[in-house]
């Protein structure tokens, strides 16, 4: 009896077992990645000129304007997407005249918060976006390992419920997306929408406000000691882009359908409606699962040739975690 009891103890002892972690010191929010995405870039631009809302005893929270020139003309970019340019060749690649504008702010952004890839790096970097698909106020994830990122999201849902904060999971072998914030160990991708480009809704900001809250609030408390038992996340994995038909010409021939517009994060089945021609004639989904499509029917996408992102629903596990390095004025 007491060999059994001693094995249950060891069994929950290992299965609990404490994570060390570094102390997150360095902390970036990003505003402007994408210069029509005004909710990023107002808050940014107030923080610039009063942080007191953004500053944490024992870390440095920094806010940063990403593409400035696109804000200027408050367009997505001026040469190029900053937010998919972040891959080595293009880090790496030499300064000369006719180099993209966008390749160029990437540089200097791996320069001040990098280099990528390097314990010189910034701790977490906050990248805020908007997008026009109705997907409410949505926390990107970009490593289904990373522990802490798993644990602040966690803690993010639970600060905002009931109201819904879904997570998406763009973690994809084939998929390479080398975002802006992939700079920083912990990269934070935060879309909030519905909100058209070029234009600020105050609920809109006022969300996006709340998460970055709730996120500096979360790295205090690991920083200052608080540990974080082992935890569990509903995430939504994306599988698949899906385009829009067309036609010989490479043109689109078929909207959204009226019944996939605006149903971001709900199940998609075979048979249901995805597009609807100007003919009437109304294209279903043909699939052997249920799908969670996101980012349905995004203005900036269209370029992209992408009507919306197929997601699966998955759980993802974070591991008990502590700092590994206390302050000592956490008093």
């Amino acid at each position: 009896m007491l060999n059994e009891q001693f094995l249950e103890l060891l069994k929950s002892m290992t299965s609990s077992s404490v994570v060390d972690k570094p102390p997150v010191r360095r902390v970036a929010i990003f505003g402007g990645t994408h210069g029509n995405e005004l909710s990023g870039v107002f808050l940014v631009k107030h923080w610039e000129e009063n942080g007191a809302e953004i500053q944490r005893r024992g870390m440095e929270v920094k806010p940063f304007l990403t593409n400035p020139r696109a804000v200027k003309k408050c367009t997505r970019y001026v040469d190029c997407d900053l937010n998919r340019v972040f891959d080595p060749d293009n880090l790496g690649r030499t300064v000369m005249e006719d180099i993209p504008y966008e390749v160029r702010r990437a540089q200097e952004i791996n320069h001040i918060f990098g280099p990528k890839g390097s314990d010189d790096a910034y701790d977490l970097i906050f990248d805020l976006h908007n997008t026009t698909s109705n997907m409410g106020g949505t926390l990107i994830l970009e490593n289904s390992r990373d522990d802490f990122t798993i644990q602040m999201f966690h803690y993010i849902k639970n600060a905002l419920a009931p109201e819904r904060c879904p997570v998406l999971l763009i973690e994809h072998p084939s998929l390479k997306y080398a975002t802006t914030r992939s700079v920083a160990k912990h990269p934070v991708g935060v879309e909030v929408g519905p909100q058209p480009q070029g234009v600020l809704r105050a609920d809109i900001l006022d969300k996006m406000r709340k998460i970055v809250k709730h996120g500096l609030d979360f790295v205090q408390l690991f920083n200052e000691g608080k540990e974080f038992p082992p935890c569990t996340i509903e995430v939504f994995k994306i599988t698949e882009k899906v385009d829009y038909p067309r036609n010989k010409h490479d043109e689109v021939i078929a909207i959204i359908h009226p019944k996939l517009q605006d149903q971001d994060w709900q199940p998609l089945n075979n048979g249901d409606p995805l597009f609807l021609t100007l003919d009437g004639e109304v294209i279903t989904y043909k699939g052997d699962c249920t799908v969670y499509p996101t980012f349905i029917n995004e203005a900036a996408y269209y370029e992209k040739k992408q009507a919306f992102v197929k997601t699966v629903k998955m759980k993802l596990t974070a591991k008990h975690i502590r700092s590994s390095v206390l302050d000592q004025n956490n008093s």
